[in-house]
């Protein structure tokens, strides 16, 4: 008999399968990119939510997965599976609905993603959303960025400044004053004062 749970662990692997997160699979699928978030896994009082079948066979279809391939995922082991990071897209966090903080990675609405052994605590991944990065970085790549990693010149950052923008950009130069960065386009220069600044987090590791 399979399970609520069993349901959604086999949604995570076939995503993972894919190289996707689970909104990454929903995206390519055509569906709403929550569809499968983690706060749409259980109702308001508290109650397990199901997937819908549409939704089961939309993903199928999207990437090539036969049913009973589905069905033998949920009982796949993964011995020694990966550690997971607290995820968000990069239009979240330009909307505010979630800060660069770890202390907030245990919302529920959070999306997590398998990654490679990150030393710091409270690293994070970001998907890109869009073409704003290519070519460097494309729509569905995802960044693990550490607050904690101090970043030197020439390193990928990201940004915040105190008005709540978000951008990846290449750091010039950082002084106790001002922040020095140049476009991922590599076209032209953004300095901003310290006190205009509200973090920068080093992109440690990229899934290009």
């Amino acid at each position: 008999m399979l399970t609520h749970d069993d349901i959604w662990t086999a949604i995570d692997r076939l995503a993972q399968e894919n190289g996707l997160t689970a909104s990454g699979l929903a995206r390519r699928a055509g569906l709403d990119p929550t569809t499968f978030n983690r706060s749409k896994r259980v109702a308001r009082d508290g109650k397990p939510r199901w997937p819908s079948t549409e939704s089961i066979s939309k993903i199928l279809e999207a990437t090539g997965t036969t049913l009973p391939h589905f069905v033998s995922l949920v009982r796949t082991q993964q011995p020694g599976a990966l550690p997971t990071l607290p995820m968000a897209s990069l239009s979240d966090l330009r909307q505010a609905r979630r800060p660069d903080a770890a202390a907030d990675s245990a919302e529920t609405d959070w999306d997590a993603i398998p990654v490679p052994d990150i030393s710091d605590p409270k690293a994070f991944a970001v998907e890109i959303t869009g073409s704003e990065y290519e070519p460097v970085y494309r729509d569905g790549d995802i960044l693990i960025v550490s607050p904690a990693a101090t970043p030197r010149r020439g390193d990928r950052v990201m940004v915040r400044t105190q008005d709540g923008n978000v951008t990846i950009s290449r750091l010039l130069r950082q002084t106790s004053r001002r922040i020095d960065l140049q476009p991922m386009n590599g076209q032209g220069e953004i300095s901003l004062t310290a006190d205009d600044v509200a973090s920068v987090s080093r992109v440690v590791w990229s899934s290009q």
